[in-house]
């Protein structure tokens, strides 16, 4: 690839996914029927952005890849789809 000019920084961009938030994809899990979760231990939020962030960092990787293989500067929704594929959790409603 061309010379990395200017690529913005993202560090510490995971604490914008606040303790609420989390809590919020707790209770939506089961859907419909009750299910989901009232209380959450506070180390569970800790976990919960260290594997959200191991996730996000592997798809997008991939993702980044795929753009950068069809020498685009945008990564677009497919390349996300595709990604996502690869890694065994295909998404529909995007195209493709």
């Amino acid at each position: 690839g061309g010379a990395k000019r200017h690529r913005k920084v993202l560090r510490d961009n995971i604490q914008g996914i606040t303790k609420p938030a989390i809590r919020r994809l707790a209770r939506r899990r089961g859907g419909g029927g009750g299910g989901g979760v009232k209380r959450i231990s506070g180390l569970i939020y800790e976990e919960t952005l260290g594997v959200l962030e191991i996730f996000l960092e592997n798809v997008i990787r991939d993702a980044v890849t795929y753009t950068e293989h069809a020498r685009r500067k945008p990564v677009t929704a497919m390349d996300v789809v595709y990604a996502l594929k690869r890694q065994g959790r295909t998404l529909y409603g995007f195209g493709g």
